[in-house]
């Protein structure tokens, strides 16, 4: 089931920093928090914990088990099925400078996330199966929708894929605009 919010409250949790690079890490898994704090170590614990519960709280991450670890209980969060987005009326009924703001923390993520993979002792894009790119396709709208349904179908059973041994997490980033002619 998904969980839809307004736009203005999603915005609020979501795009916070930290929460993104949270919900990134617990998207498609099952992570206690000592699991995120071994994923995010730049994150202080104390900080890590509160946006923990903050995203608890407001639905964005739910309890699916727990277990006593010494005399405390231990909890595993992951995202509710289905994911976390606003709900499309939201979406329709966000203003221009709402989306310039959405876009700016996507955007922002994306800078994080690269300058942390730039931070490692051999950066090697061929190697790493690393890379970015911009392309323009020129489709009709019926090939637009024969390609965006494609592309989910590709990738929609990868989203099942547990944390494992010889899997790396990858990041998938896509941004579809139409560009204005001339």
């Amino acid at each position: 089931m998904n969980v839809t919010i307004s736009t203005e409250r999603w915005a609020e949790l979501a795009l916070h920093p930290v929460r993104i690079r949270i919900l990134r890490a617990v998207a498609g898994g099952r992570r206690t928090p000592s699991d995120l704090a071994g994923l995010l170590p730049d994150v202080p614990q104390a900080t890590l914990y509160r946006q923990i519960a903050t995203l608890a709280r407001a639905g964005m991450l739910e309890v699916v088990e727990e277990h006593k670890v010494g005399g405390a209980t231990e909890r595993v969060y992951a995202v509710p099925e289905g994911g976390l987005t606003p709900s499309p009326e939201a979406l329709a009924a966000a203003s221009a400078e709402d989306h310039a703001r959405y876009f700016t923390a996507f955007a922002g993520s994306l800078l994080s996330e690269f300058a942390r993979y730039l931070e490692r002792d051999r950066v090697d894009l061929a190697a790493d199966g690393a890379g970015y790119q911009q392309v323009v396709l020129h489709l009709d709208d019926e090939e637009f929708v024969a390609f965006a349904t494609g592309f989910a179908e590709l990738v929609r059973p990868l989203l099942a894929n547990e944390p494992g041994q010889g899997r790396t997490p990858r990041l998938l980033a896509t941004v579809l605009l139409p560009l204005k002619e001339g």
